[in-house]
């Protein structure tokens, strides 16, 4: 493990962290809030991170598990200073609750353990959205994107431990410049719709906030009442659409800027996607029918809906658990299929969804034919034995620390339903679940233990869980010099 280069490199993310502390405090100073809550923070993190990173060691390589490391620890100091303008400012009293609203953020998870979020500092409020437009893509791939961090190895490392999904690489040929591709991509999309919200009516501010949301597919809100408080089917379609956009790989995006469409056209995972949308999208419209005045408003609200929670993103424009027993059993569904790879969204991904059917169908060709070898393709390219592999141990480890997680926050006495979608929309970064933590609900009511508990599952389930169990294996802080180590596509 090579300290010196992981303090300095966390150091330099601590930096950037100050920096965009200072875009919210922009904001609050001009609805006339003070500048405090925002500058003790920028000032702990201009130190630290000063202090950390003012010198680069000499030895700079980063292998494998110091860069799982690094993506670890930054997400956690980033959670934990982060969540200081709220608990400087009042806007959230206790630091467990700071913390886990921070860290909801960051994950782009969008749970709250806020009643109501209408009451808070504008400049608080525009932080908490922030944080997931800059956790979408990746608190690592921002800071590659700005900053230089040496060899082009030493950012691939960290982006395979950041970056959603079974198998990221390059787009181009230095990790820097797929950095910057994928961040000029994002804030491009981002502010379109900014664009289209502000130029259907609704006030800049908001429209901000809720293209925040939608491009990190995090879900917070301005108004207590999410989308669905202003009541406008220009709104809903709008950020729906930008919630499936989204939730596409980034690379179909660079494909189309290329000219490459048959790369876009051919891929698998994206066909899935759109067809497993459609799909639900259709059998809820038919489900809620009848709850509604019409066919086109049950599709509206169907449509939204499953965007924002395949795409895991938790906006809502009504309270869902009030549908039928089926339309929510889809959703729960869709909770934990999630969006493609490479793309913002949470969820085990439509990529490893295909390559596990894919897989048990050859497997039970292979039993069906023992001399057979069936061979496993994926967006046109075999599949290894190590791929598969791969996909399988992420599968039975996010359901082991599932089950664990059910039975530690079972303890808080709550119905199954609540226990069951908590930890369900944590581990995915979804947002809302049903019953007490519903989209019109919270979870303020768990201990502080549970809080806790959750918000390391929203750690795991971003981080694709491996950085952050790797924290707590011993091996990983030897402090020794070892050739590059390989890691594992999952």
């Amino acid at each position: 493990m090579n300290y010196r280069i992981i303090g300095f490199v966390i150091g330099r993310i601590l930096l950037v962290e100050a920096a965009l502390l200072l875009l919210p405090m922009a904001v609050g100073l001009g609805y006339g809030e003070s500048p405090v809550p925002f500058l003790i923070p920028m000032a702990l993190l201009a130190v630290i991170g000063g202090l950390l990173s003012f010198r680069k060691p000499a030895h700079s390589a980063l292998y494998a598990r110091d860069g799982l490391a690094v993506v670890a620890l930054a997400w956690i100091f980033m959670s934990i200073f982060g969540g200081l303008p709220f608990y400087i400012s009042g806007d959230i009293p206790r630091f467990v609750d700071c913390i886990f609203e921070t860290v909801s953020g960051f994950t782009t998870t969008g749970a709250t353990i806020l009643t109501e979020v209408e009451p808070l500092t504008r400049g608080g409020l525009f932080w908490r959205s922030f944080t997931h437009w800059v956790g979408g893509m990746g608190v690592l791939v921002f800071v590659m994107a700005i900053l230089p961090m040496g060899g082009d190895g030493h950012g691939m490392h960290m982006l395979r431990a950041e970056m959603p999904g079974p198998a990221p690489g390059k787009l181009v040929s230095r990790m820097s410049d797929t950095a910057k591709i994928l961040y000029g991509i994002y804030l491009v999309m981002t502010i379109i719709e900014i664009v289209l919200l502000a130029a259907g009516g609704m006030p800049l501010y908001d429209a901000c906030i809720h293209s925040f949301g939608s491009a990190g597919t995090g879900g917070f809100s301005c108004r207590n009442l999410s989308v669905g408080a202003y009541n406008n089917p220009y709104f809903d379609i709008v950020i729906g659409i930008f919630m499936m956009l989204f939730g596409v790989n980034f690379n179909m995006y660079y494909f189309l800027l290329v000219k490459r469409f048959r790369d876009v056209f051919r891929s698998e995972e994206l066909w899935a996607y759109f067809i497993i949308a459609a799909v639900a999208v259709g059998a809820i419209t038919v489900d809620i029918v009848e709850l509604y005045d019409s066919v086109g408003t049950s599709l509206r609200h169907a449509f939204f809906q499953v965007s924002s929670i395949m795409t895991t993103t938790g906006y809502a424009t009504v309270d869902f658990n009030t549908w039928p027993t089926f339309s929510k059993a889809i959703l729960v569904a869709l909770m934990f299929i999630g969006g493609c790879a490479g793309s913002t969204a949470g969820g085990l991904k439509v990529a490893r969804v295909v390559i596990l059917e894919k897989a048990s169908v050859g497997e039970m060709r292979r039993m069906l034919h023992p001399n057979a070898v069936p061979a496993i393709r994926f967006e046109g390219k075999p599949l290894s034995e190590r791929n598969i592999r791969g996909v399988y141990l992420f599968l039975a480890v996010y359901m082991a620390i599932f089950v664990l997680s059910c039975l530690l926050v079972s303890l808080e006495q709550m119905d199954l339903v609540t226990v069951f979608t908590a930890v369900a929309t944590c581990i995915n970064n979804v947002g809302p679940g049903l019953e007490i933590v519903g989209p019109m609900g919270n979870f303020s009511s768990f201990s502080p233990f549970s809080k806790l508990l959750l918000s390391f599952d929203m750690l795991v389930g971003r981080l694709e869980i491996f950085p952050m169990l790797l924290l707590f294996a011993p091996s990983i802080w030897k402090r020794r010099l070892a050739a590059p180590q390989r890691q594992a596509d999952f």
